[in-house]
């Protein structure tokens, strides 16, 4: 019996994901296809009450339309998914953009969409002025409710020690600002050193210091208090150490020098490492 003449031809295979990001693999004929063609090779019908959505290797969600043509390896897509919806819902997680094929997603679908571990990660949906809402795995979203717009995630804390907690807009000032820092956490306890800081230009008998903020469970919602100084200064006049600065604080090993500058107007939702490094500035350029 004669084969047809495609039956020879290489297949391009691609996995096919649901609501639940849960895939199945398929294979059709040709990289180059319409969004129509891989509905029917998913077996979505009726094909015009679905949506293909392709996932790109650098985790971006493009919508397949019906009738336009897309190059699947050109594009890097590997991964489709298929919603039976009419619309899709747009939103951001971590600042980038992303795009859904029902309005209700679970936080361990947004964890995936953001190419974290749902196991070790956490995500957040951003509440203009008010507290950042913390959406767990089985947590769903109605992404077509008003002001659904916004999620980040975060390392989670862990029984081993708290791991660095930082928001993206945290990491967008310190690099805004070219502030270098790295991971100051010790077992229990999560913490951020910022590096080489410049102080008043001789106020201190040192012209940089790095600084140490100790991040609380809960942060950003709840405030860092104090802060600690390494090395240790003395103000160049006095010979002195500056007012309430002049007790250790043993971290990592280390005898830090702590600043007694306690925080007791926090804004959760408004205030992070910005309003942290204003109030360090400012206990700088003040004390005596």
């Amino acid at each position: 019996m004669t084969q047809p003449a495609h039956a020879n031809l290489p297949r391009f295979q691609i996995l096919i994901g649901d609501v639940e990001l849960n895939f199945r693999q398929i294979e059709i004929p040709d990289p180059i296809v319409t969004g129509r063609q891989i509905l029917e090779a998913a077996g979505a019908r009726p094909v015009d009450e679905h949506l293909a959505i392709a996932v790109l290797q650098d985790g971006a969600l493009e919508t397949l339309r019906e009738e336009e043509l897309f190059d699947l390896r050109a594009k890097g897509a590997e991964k489709v998914l298929v919603f039976r919806t009419d619309r899709s819902y747009r939103f951001k997680v971590d600042d980038r953009e992303r795009e859904y094929g029902t309005n209700v997603v679970s936080g361990r679908t947004l964890k995936i969409l953001a190419g974290v571990d749902p196991a070790t990660h956490d995500v957040y949906q951003e509440i203009r002025g008010g507290e950042d809402l913390l959406i767990r795995n089985a947590d769903l979203v109605d992404l077509a409710k008003p002001g659904v717009e916004k999620f980040f995630t975060a390392i989670a804390q862990t029984t081993e020690g708290l791991s660095i907690f930082l928001p993206p807009r945290d990491v967008e000032y310190l690099a805004g600002r070219g502030i270098s820092y790295e991971d100051g956490s010790q077992p229990g306890q999560a913490g951020l050193v910022l590096k080489g800081i410049p102080v008043p230009d001789g106020k201190f008998d040192a012209a940089s210091v790095d600084i140490l903020i100790l991040l609380p469970p809960g942060y950003p919602d709840c405030p860092p208090d104090m802060f600690y100084c390494m090395p240790w200064l003395k103000l160049r006049s006095a010979g002195r150490y500056p007012r309430a600065a002049d007790q250790p604080h043993p971290f990592r090993g280390e005898s830090w020098q702590r600043w007694s500058r306690h925080n007791n107007a926090w804004r959760p939702g408004v205030d992070g490492i910005h309003t942290m490094v204003k109030r360090i500035e400012l206990a700088l350029a003040e004390a005596a």
